[in-house]
């Protein structure tokens, strides 16, 4: 089985990667298929620029450095994987890339870092829950519990 795994360096595009893992280690016979979308570029960064090339290396460097945790995590737990950084908008490019590369499902954060707000799924994840052919698994990270405070036997100033 092949999975889609869009990651934009939000914890929830990581906590997906981790839950694909886990599923890996119960049994699931499964490739990855490592994917970051960039936007198009913005008219500041046309004119700033000047160069397609230009445009297209930063870009390409900005999706390789954000793929870079979750193809460690692969790595390090030994499972197949390949990657790709495309150039468009999310959701459309998404639902195209999972069909080019014949992928089976897609495990996927609820909220990307453009929709970091607390709520429901982003709206990339929504759109891929309406529209892909395949299973959608949206995942979202774990809240870290609060500490608990340490009793170290110091008293605090006015006990």
């Amino acid at each position: 089985m092949k999975i889609l795994l869009p990651v934009d360096g939000s914890p929830d595009a990581l906590a997906a990667v981790a839950h694909a893992l886990a599923l890996v280690r119960q049994g699931l016979a499964a490739e990855m298929v490592l994917v970051n979308v960039q936007e198009p570029p913005s008219l500041y960064e046309v004119v700033t620029a000047h160069d397609a090339q230009v445009l297209e290396a930063v870009r390409t460097a900005a999706g390789a450095d954000l793929l870079a945790p979750a193809e460690a995590l692969l790595d390090a737990a030994g499972v197949s994987w390949e990657s790709e950084v495309a150039g468009g908008q999310p959701a459309p490019l998404l639902l195209e890339l999972l069909e080019n590369y014949g992928c089976q499902a897609v495990v996927m954060g609820a909220r990307g870092v453009t929709d970091a707000q607390a709520g429901g799924p982003g709206s990339v994840a929504l759109a891929l829950l309406d529209h892909s052919p395949v299973p959608v698994t949206v995942v979202r990270a774990v809240a870290a519990e609060p500490a608990e405070p340490v009793d170290d036997g110091v008293a605090a100033e006015g006990d």
